[in-house]
């Protein structure tokens, strides 16, 4: 029965963690398009170059900052949410530390460099390498609450299921704290618990809009009791998630930026209107404006639920197959093989290391000069 258990946990950490990397790049090449310019040429396979000049099959800090949090739970990560005191405050510490080293070193990405960067997360990195509480990084503030914690708050999934938290405040507080790494605003912190409410359900749930619903109704559920007046008002923001027409909704009413609200909404409705992977992050993409993150976000879901041989084979060997340097990224099997027994280890990981050769992480949010200012939303 364990070996039952394990391999399923490696298929939803493989589907997940590849849907959410594969609906990444993707997105990449057409990065702040519009959805009309997308019309007219949509993405229906990988591409590279476009708004990054990058290689076919490269992914961004979605999936980078994705794999530091999730080789950070490979390492291990005792928890105890009550009064949101946590046992191993260590775990945020080394998270932030990997955080630094995607940015300064390179690691976790394609090839090597970073040529994305969100200002929320930018300004938490600099503020932990300042010398500030891991916990306390991250932007409390209402233009804080951009897509960034969101993105990256997948792989916690896996590891309530392997570790169950003892009550359902324990989950929300431990899904609030990992945010706060970088996005610690209420409205941010519902919209990771939304999330992985539905992740959650994803791991036994045969009906992919029951799945969503009902982890849309426990998470509304928590966030609207009296307990936690501090989010009743933020819950507010995401009312159309709860409406039964939600769905039902057209195209031209869902917005695709990134602020956090609209990635949750768009990626949601992706998953609700498609019945399978490639449809769906295919439909996140050609969206237009954060296509990257919004797919993403979708594909993370889209990739646990229907696993990873419903991914087109030619888009993961694009996506694997197509560095332009040595660097030796990790892979979700490996993360995968770590997690199935508590505490393991992952085996250690070499990386090429250099600066970003597009921006200076201390500068405005690398994007291209033909980007207008008003488009370059906060991650």
């Amino acid at each position: 029965m364990e070996d039952v258990e394990n391999t399923k946990l490696k298929d939803k950490i493989r589907g997940g963690i590849l849907g959410l990397a594969i609906g990444d790049a993707l997105g990449v090449p057409v990065e702040f398009q519009s959805r009309k310019s997308l019309r007219r040429n949509p993405i229906t396979d990988i591409r590279g170059n476009g708004t990054w000049k990058q290689p076919p099959g490269t992914w961004s800090d979605d999936t980078s900052l994705t794999l530091c949090l999730l080789d950070s739970l490979a390492d291990g990560f005792r928890h105890s949410g009550r009064h949101n005191r946590f046992i191993d405050s260590n775990f945020f510490e080394k998270t932030m530390k990997r955080f630094v080293l995607w940015v300064e070193e390179g690691k976790y990405t394609a090839h090597g460099e970073i040529f994305d960067i969100g200002n929320a997360t930018r300004n938490a990195i600099k503020r932990f390498q300042n010398g500030t509480d891991p916990l306390k990084c991250g932007g409390t503030s209402e233009i804080d609450n951009g897509n960034g914690s969101l993105m990256r708050i997948l792989p916690l999934a896996f590891y309530f299921h392997k570790e169950p938290p003892q009550s359902q405040r324990e989950f929300f507080d431990i899904i609030h704290a990992v945010s706060s790494l970088t996005h610690a605003h209420k409205r941010s912190k519902i919209a990771c618990g939304l999330y992985l409410s539905i992740a959650k359900n994803l791991f036994d749930e045969t009906d992919l809009h029951n799945a969503i619903n009902t982890g849309l109704e426990t998470a509304k559920d928590y966030y609207g009791n009296e307990k936690e007046k501090g989010y009743v008002k933020e819950l507010k923001h995401y009312k159309r998630l709860f409406d039964t027409g939600f769905a039902k909704l057209s195209e031209e009413k869902i917005k695709s930026t990134g602020y956090v609200v609209d990635t949750l909404e768009a990626a949601l409705w992706c998953l609700l209107n498609t019945d399978n992977y490639k449809d769906c992050v295919l439909k996140a993409v050609n969206l237009g404006e954060d296509t990257d993150t919004v797919a993403a976000v979708a594909g993370g879901l889209a990739g646990m639920f229907y696993g990873v041989d419903a991914i087109p084979a030619e888009w993961l060997d694009q996506r694997f197959t197509s560095s332009k340097t040595h660097t030796h990224t990790p892979s979700a099997q490996s993360f995968s093989q770590a997690l199935s027994v508590p505490n393991a280890n992952p085996q250690s990981v070499h990386y090429t290391s250099h600066h970003c050769s597009y921006c200076s992480f201390y500068r405005w949010r690398c994007v291209p000069e033909s980007v207008p200012e008003y488009r370059r939303d906060l991650h």
